[in-house]
């Protein structure tokens, strides 16, 4: 009968207060207010660390965030540096890659107008297997252009200095091509407040 109470017992701590070692949002400081400065209805907001490749649920639910409105948001985990990405209504994406929550209290998705930002950035092979080939072009672009690598490859945890013109786009299209033949692509990346992208 004791070891059996005991057992309930300690069902009930657990559930109160989390197992040991799980994530403890509450106590996170990457909590931030997410605005909507872009003139579209955002339909869609993911948010997961940058150490993760999964985004995980829509943290919107079953809501909307509409132009000039604010929507709280806080995150599953409590790492500091997160990765963003919001759908507008039609479908398209655009993401926001290592932007340190922890730093800040709100981020204003459009805030930063055409014109006024340097998308160029550190691209750093963060996944662990050798690039061949990188191909960066703006948003705006009709195609990849050069392969930037060129002759040579970059190998894991590598970085490469990216060089785009000023003034016009703030957001990048990305592809990769590994050494065994795969390739990743990743459209509509926020670049103009980033030094450094870790591509993983």
């Amino acid at each position: 009968m004791r070891a059996r109470f005991l057992l309930l017992l300690g069902l009930a701590l657990a559930m109160a207060g989390g197992l040991p070692g799980g994530a403890a949002p509450a106590q996170a400081q990457n909590r931030f207010s997410l605005v909507n400065s872009t003139g579209q209805t955002i339909e869609r907001v993911f948010v997961s660390p940058s150490r993760v490749s999964a985004w995980g649920p829509d943290v919107l639910g079953q809501a909307v965030l509409p132009p000039g409105q604010s929507a709280w948001i806080v995150p599953q985990q409590s790492d500091c540096v997160l990765d963003i990405k919001v759908v507008y209504q039609g479908g398209r994406e655009e993401e926001r890659r290592q932007v340190n929550a922890c730093s800040l209290s709100r981020v204003v998705w459009g805030g930063t107008p055409a014109g006024a930002g340097d998308p160029s950035f550190q691209f750093v092979n963060a996944t662990g297997v050798v690039v061949n080939e990188l191909y960066v072009s703006l948003s705006t672009d009709t195609g990849w252009g050069r392969d930037r690598l060129g002759q040579g490859t970059l190998a894991p945890g590598a970085g490469l200095p990216v060089s785009l013109p000023a003034g016009k786009v703030c957001t990048v299209d990305i592809r990769v091509v590994y050494a065994d033949g795969r390739a990743l692509e990743r459209r509509r990346v926020e670049t103009c407040s980033l030094r450094e992208l870790n591509f993983r």
